[in-house]
């Protein structure tokens, strides 16, 4: 019968009376033999090392680094687990979740604002799509995504995605708002708190290389901005709709296949943030995706708007801080080392640090962009520099509608969180004029209109909007559609756009912004770059005095490139505004205050900045799509702390600046780690680099006095080959250069072409290991046409190598060539003298 015949081996033994049968003595020698290969196997992984390291005559210590670092990865590992799960639980069951004793830190929005209503009838009907929401973002990656990385480069041409999950778990927003205040009334503004905790799968490979990666869980969560504007009086009633995140979200990515090594800590934070940044390209103030719903609609006026105001900030005092350096384990109090971290929206500014001081002055300025007022606010956090973990000194959050409202401010504010401190701000707001009638006041007022820099303080705001280019050369290799990317620079702030791949008619639709010292001398610089064989395609300079004579001081046309093709165009919107402060009359009795608003969340579930090893260079050069200009006020001046010492010589990163209220867990954010934003004018906000090395120089002259050349110097030839096309720099050698250590110097030579401070535009010599007269005799180049480089500036740094690991790592001199100069195309050999910051020698006193 067909039951007796499913019986397995199992029942037939219960039927023999628990007899069994003897396994054949091979089977039994078979698995003891594997089981004794894989222990043999793991021993000799284990041992292997300890031999390597002994037959090398290593130190036993890279023993135990290797077992604190796996030891280190195990914990990063877990803790993520922990915090999914966490995440997971309270998505599922909101009320079990509360009930049991949630932080606060972990609540929804709604819990704590009382004008952040929930929106349960959302999430349900989300998860009702949910699946079909998971079918186009399948689609999405198969039919837009993967094409277009494998059309991207010629290695990746056998990308695929081989599984593509996004997980059950759906989309949750937490709590909305709507804005019924302070806005237009042709708009409706709502800010959504969203969650997102999936246990999605999105695995990928490369054949062609035998690669495989992906992803096995996605965290984020932000406060997200929907803006439906114009309401009209037709169906559908809105003319667009416009989606952004008001600055960086929160987000946490799992690993799998060999993106696993991106779980490694140091390398996980360093992987987030470069995905943060893909997405701030797109979905971060100021950038958004704009879907028009009705033709008529104006969408790049809608995609990329004039910001609302530019916000000054004098950062300039505190006082009564928290003392939180102790010595010999707590008995004995100190003082702090104060420095301030100081937001809008995704702009991020770090101050100086002063040493030992509980009254710390800075007397810096920043500027900043507003572009969404309503929800945004300043937020300023102050913290104690430590070696291992910063502390927390306060923090404020002042409501951008008030300033805007009082216009000028100049207060000393209560910090929160902390029992003791007080803060001292100037906030100024500038409005947008779009005519040149008080230009000449504010070139006054900010003694722009005496000096002859192109730094300071801004009396402007210059807005472009890069369109498309048409009919552009092919490059280098004739018949070949190009790479292009436009540069764009006014002085030495100077920005990129994307790369369009495969083009000679691309199309960017991509907008910049720069803060102008002074229009009426500045220049706007344009030039149109092949990325694949960097050669230039086309430039244009635009001098910005004339869109002062233009109509609303709006410029909107195609341009002819010049050293380009004969029909070669790039199309372009430039508008230029004027930034005034508006001085209300006030009674004299007059009393304003700025609201300030207490944080959402408590100073337990706050995270802390840490160090991170990932450096921003703060050159003026490099500048974001939504740029902020430090800057060091006319009425400010600078004020020396009660003991220079030189900064730390790695810079300090914070965790967790993009937090939001409706954080649900306690993931980190990884922003990029900043140096000082440096100001202009000011000595003592330097680099840090450069005052380090002014501190060893006042160590070195220890009462004598130095010579002309206290750091030595450098020989270089520099030329321009017009064949080529290129200018070539040899370095031949350096001398008297300052000792390092007690061996000597480790010294290098690295160069940039300014303001191009990109990593593929930096050239470096090879290392001369402990000597101060180093010999190199090597040769650089830059492609760069004659006109070109006549704009340009050499940016030559000469720097001590020092080991793996090792602290002896600096500047050892700089120089600064500019390359206006009619004796290029012939060229010069000359001795250069080395300063602390590239500029004509200067007395050390």
């Amino acid at each position: 019968m067909s039951g007796s015949g499913d019986e397995g081996p199992e029942a037939g033994a219960s039927r023999a009376g628990g007899r069994t049968e003897p396994e054949a003595p091979g089977s039994a020698l078979s698995v003891d033999l594997s089981g004794l290969l894989g222990q043999l196997a793991r021993s000799f992984a284990l041992l292997l090392p300890v031999y390597a390291l002994g037959y090398l005559g290593l130190s036993f210590s890279w023993v135990l680094l290797a077992l604190g670092l796996l030891a280190w990865c195990r914990r990063s590992r877990g803790l993520k687990a922990s915090r999914l799960c966490r995440a997971l639980e309270l998505l599922e069951d909101e009320e079990r979740a509360v009930r049991l004793g949630v932080r606060a830190c972990d609540l929804p929005a709604w819990v704590h604002f009382p004008d952040t209503e929930r929106a349960e009838w959302l999430n349900k009907t989300v998860k009702h799509m949910w699946p079909f929401i998971c079918q186009f973002i399948e689609k999405l990656f198969r039919e837009t995504i993967e094409p277009a990385v494998r059309g991207a480069n010629a290695h990746l041409s056998t990308f695929s995605f081989t599984k593509v999950d996004v997980g059950q778990q759906p989309l949750r927003v937490n709590g909305v708002k709507v804005y019924t205040e302070n806005v237009d009334k042709r708009q409706i503004i709502l800010d959504l708190q969203i969650s997102f905790v999936g246990n999605c799968e999105i695995d990928l490979e490369i054949k062609r290389y035998f690669c495989r990666a992906g992803v096995k869980s996605i965290q984020i969560h932000g406060t997200m901005r929907v803006i439906l504007e114009p309401l009209i009086g037709d169906m559908p009633l809105v003319g667009a709709l416009s989606i952004f995140f008001l600055r960086k979200p929160l987000l946490e990515i799992n690993w799998t296949g060999l993106t696993n090594l991106l779980d490694i800590p140091g390398l996980n934070g360093l992987s987030d943030t470069i995905i943060l940044d893909i997405i701030s390209n797109y979905l971060v103030l100021p950038n958004r995706i704009t879907v028009p719903l009705v033709s008529e609609v104006q969408i790049a006026q809608l995609r990329f708007p004039i910001p609302k105001g530019v916000l000054r900030i004098h950062f300039i005092e505190a006082q009564d801080l928290q003392g939180k350096d102790t010595y010999l384990k707590g008995l004995v109090k100190g003082k702090s080392d104060p420095y301030g971290i100081i937001r809008v929206g995704n702009q991020i500014f770090q101050s100086k640090i002063i040493k030992e001081n509980l009254n710390p002055k800075w007397n810096e300025v920043y500027e900043a962009l507003v572009y969404e007022h309503p929800g945004q606010e300043l937020e300023i956090e102050l913290f104690d520099e430590d070696p291992d973990k910063d502390d927390f000194l306060g923090s404020l959050m002042i409501d951008l509608i008030e300033v805007e409202k009082e216009r000028l401010l100049d207060e000393w504010f209560t910090l929160d969180e902390v029992p003791k401190g007080k803060l001292h701000l100037k906030l100024e707001w500038l409005t947008l004029k779009s005519d040149a009638a008080n230009l000449d006041k504010v070139l006054a007022d900010i003694r722009a209109d005496k000096d002859q820099a192109n730094d300071g303080l801004s009396s402007a705001l210059l807005i472009l909007y890069l369109d498309s280019a048409r009919n552009l050369p092919s490059g280098k290799k004739i018949n070949s559609n190009p790479n292009p990317l436009v540069q764009m620079s006014v002085g030495h702030k100077a920005q990129e756009s994307k790369i369009r791949y495969k083009t000679s008619e691309p199309v960017w639709e991509e907008n910049f912004t720069f803060f102008i010292h002074n229009p009426k001398r500045q220049d706007l610089e344009v030039e149109v770059k092949d990325e694949q064989h960097q050669c230039s395609l086309g430039s244009l300079r635009i001098p910005l005095s004339q869109l002062l004579m233009s109509d609303n001081m709006t410029i909107n046309q195609r341009f002819q490139l010049s050293n380009s093709g004969p029909n070669s165009t790039l199309k372009m919107k430039i508008a230029l505004r004027v930034l005034h402060l508006e001085k209300q009359e006030r009674p004299p009795d007059y009393q304003h205050s700025a609201q300030v608003k207490r944080p959402s969340v408590s100073k337990e579930g706050r995270k802390m900045p840490v160090k991170s090893q990932k450096s921003v260079s703060p050159s003026t050069g490099d500048s974001n799509t939504a740029p902020s200009t430090p800057v060091l006020g006319v009425d400010d001046k600078p004020v020396r702390e009660e003991k220079p010492q030189p900064h730390e010589a790695s810079p300090l990163g914070q965790r967790d600046l993009g937090r939001s209220s409706s954080s649900l867990l306690a993931s980190p954010s990884h922003i990029s780690a900043k140096e000082p934003t440096p100001s202009i004018a000011s000595d003592i906000s330097l680099p840090i680099a450069t005052q380090e090395l002014r501190q060893r120089l006042r160590q070195l002259e220890n009462g004598t006095t130095l010579g002309q050349s206290p750091l030595g110097q450098i020989q270089l030839t520099i030329r321009h080959s017009s064949q080529r096309n290129k200018l070539i720099v040899v370095v031949h050698s350096c001398r008297n250069l300052i000792a390092f250590s007690e061996d000597g110097s480790d010294p290098y030579v690295r160069m940039y072409l300014l303001p191009d401070k990109r990593r593929s535009g930096r050239r470096k010599t090879h290392v001369s290991k402990k000597t101060l007269n180093p010999v190199f005799d090597q040769s650089f180049d830059f492609s760069v046409s004659l006109p070109e480089v006549q704009r340009r500036t050499l940016d030559v740094a000469v720097k001590n190598s020092g080991g793996f690991l090792s602290k002896d790592k600096g500047l050892l001199g700089k120089v600064l060539v500019a390359m206006a100069s009619e004796e290029l195309a012939k060229g010069w050999t000359q001795w250069y003298d080395l300063t602390e910051d590239g500029t004509r020698p200067q007395v050390i006193t």
